[in-house]
């Protein structure tokens, strides 16, 4: 098993098919953006997955940014694939996102989970995250 940084050249027609159907698992009503596009090298994202045996167990991605109050990170789409759930894969991919924070030097990595994913939530808290005394809202501006 392996936890590895995507690189666009990464990408083959095998590895987008297996990306889209973890994402589908973790959101089938949305559509997925281009791979090539989010890893455009002016989007500033890492995404991180599991391999076993040429398949596809996770994803995690982050993207950072920097504004006044710090150089921060935001976490999203983090999907362990069902069959594979449990096996401490989520927990290496948050561990290695957690490491590229650190040498990226964010002063914080953010997340937002729907509160029925309580073995996501369990995850986050024993890795250090802690809930923040906030809300999140939305605007969607397109369709």
């Amino acid at each position: 098993m392996k936890i590895a940084l995507l690189q666009e050249s990464d990408l083959n027609a095998d590895m987008e098919k297996q990306l889209a159907g973890l994402f589908r698992q973790l959101n089938a009503d949305i559509k997925q953006i281009n791979l090539t596009q989010v890893l455009d090298p002016e989007n500033p994202i890492s995404l991180v997955y599991c391999v076993d045996n040429n398949k596809v167990l996770g994803m995690a991605l982050m993207c950072t940014y920097t504004v006044i109050s710090g150089i921060k990170g935001w976490v999203e789409d983090v999907v362990v694939d069902v069959e594979h759930r449990g096996k401490g894969i989520g927990r290496k991919l948050m561990e290695k996102l957690v490491d590229l924070g650190k040498e990226k030097g964010l002063t914080e990595i953010l997340l937002f989970s729907a509160d029925k994913r309580i073995e996501a939530i369990n995850l986050y808290k024993s890795l250090g995250f802690r809930e923040k005394e906030s809300r999140i809202y939305v605007l969607r501006t397109s369709s």
